[in-house]
Formats: C-alpha cells, sequence, structure tokens
C-alpha cells in the first residue's frame, strides 16, 4: 500500500517491514535489481518541481520516507507513515543481517575517494562475514560510467549501495538498472561516509526526538540554506491538505 505526500508515493511499511522486502528481493534470486529510494522533505519538495525526478521516484520499487517531517505530512493524508525509515538505518540493518547469513555480496559506489574504501574496512571490521567485494568513490565522469558498471558486474555483488548525492543517485540507478547485474540497489546518501567514520551521525536521542536535521544543521552550518525548504515543505503540506480536495 502506499500513501501519497505531496503528489510522491510512499510505501507504508514500518522499518522491520521494509527490511523485510529488501531481504526477499535478495532470496528471490532474481537480479533484476529491484530499487530503494528515500526521500526526503527536500527530494519530496525538487520532485514537485522537477516531473522526470518524480518519474524516478514512482518507478523505484520501494520508497520509504526518511524524514521526520514526511511522516509528520502523512498525518494530513488518507493514510498514515507509521515511523521513520531512514536510509542509514536500513543499510545498517540489511549489513548486519547479511553479515550473519554470509550469502551476499556488497558494493559501494559514492563518497570522495578514499571514504568507500574506508567504509568497507570499517564495515567488515563491525560485521564480521560481511563481504564488501569492491567499491569506487562518487567523482567519475559520465564517459567512465560503462567502465565502472563492468566493474561492479564483474564482481556479481548482491547489492549495490550508490551514495552520490540527491537526485544524482537517483537517476544514476534509474538510468542503469537494466545493465547492474544485482539484486538490488538502494540510494544510501551521505550513509557512506557514516559508515567510514568521517562523518558522525546525530546522537541517539536526536535520532529518536527525529531531530537529525537540526543535528546536521549545527553540525554543518553550511546547509542552513538547504535546510530552509523545510519550513517551505510545512506550509505547502498544510496548504495542499486545507486546498487540494484532502479529508
Amino acid at each position: 500500500m502506499k500513501t501519497d505526500i505531496l503528489g510522491v508515493g510512499f510505501d507504508t511499511l514500518n522499518r522491520s517491514e521494509t527490511l523485510d522486502e529488501v531481504l526477499g528481493y535478495l532470496s528471490a534470486n532474481e537480479r533484476k535489481c529491484k530499487t530503494v529510494v528515500t526521500p526526503n522533505p527536500e527530494m519530496v519538495m525538487l520532485a514537485r518541481k522537477d516531473s522526470k525526478f518524480l518519474q524516478v521516484i514512482e518507478r523505484s520499487d520501494l520508497v520509504i520516507p526518511d524524514g521526520v517531517g514526511v511522516v509528520w505530512a502523512s498525518r494530513l493524508s488518507g493514510t498514515r507513515l507509521r515511523e521513520t525509515v531512514t536510509g542509514c538505518d536500513l543499510c545498517f540493518q540489511i549489513l548486519e543481517n547479511i553479515s550473519v547469513s554470509k550469502n551476499n555480496k556488497v558494493y559501494i559506489l559514492g563518497a570522495a575517494i578514499g571514504v568507500a574504501k574506508l567504509a568497507k574496512e570499517k564495515m567488515e571490521a563491525q560485521f564480521p562475514g560481511l563481504s564488501i567485494c569492491g567499491f569506487h568513490d562518487g567523482y567519475f565522469k559520465t564517459e567512465d560510467e560503462s567502465e565502472i558498471i563492468a566493474h561492479i558486474n564483474s564482481l556479481k555483488p548482491d547489492i549495490l549501495l550508490v551514495g552520490l548525492g540527491m537526485k544524482r543517485q537517483e537517476t544514476w540507478i534509474h538510468k542503469y538498472k537494466n545493465g547492474l547485474d544485482v539484486s538490488v540497489a538502494i540510494c544510501c546518501g551521505g550513509t557512506i561516509d557514516i559508515m567510514a567514520g568521517t562523518v558522525k551521525r546525530a546522537p541517539k536521542l536526536f535520532q529518536k526526538l527525529g531531530l537529525e536535521w537540526f543535528y546536521r544543521l549545527i553540525s554543518q552550518p553550511s546547509r542552513f540554506f538547504r535546510m530552509l525548504v523545510l519550513p517551505k515543505f510545512v506550509l505547502v503540506a498544510v496548504w495542499d491538505m486545507v486546498f487540494g480536495g484532502r479529508q
């Protein structure tokens, strides 16, 4: 089941159900590249202005709410989202799960030069039994993409984690999904940096209160102008409820 948030359809799964869904992609043994995207309010607002980006999200296999603002806005719609399902949490849960089963391999694509390699080392140390079979940084040109895809396919990973930044990562996966020999590709944003330890995640209290966005703002003041989209998102959500025909 899906619920519409300002024109973007979200799957109404909680965290454990989302994990089960992704693990189901792996156990199906069908290497047809299921795609997982994790829109937050900023992405929703961008999708409202960019119809091509909206189509990319709509054609993804799993759309999960990465942000308390999205869950809040769902209270104004017909079907509520039960909780946030952050891409970071999902990725760590998947890595922990497959490290126990030892049945699946991971490829990391994204972040700055050297960060993906560090993420591999840190994650394999944290989760003994985990196999990260390859990696590549996110600083590549269009003409390099066929070589990168060939490298990924040669290693036959089951999971592809793509952290190329908002819009670029979703568009990249959508563009190449039919040529990727993987079971699932997940847009993971800045999760690679967190895996590597080059960026600290918000403390547990901030996570629990849904204030990770605020922690990122105070730890990275340069994000201020990007964060201005949040009050706009709230105003648009309320306006849409009042004047958009919602009950």
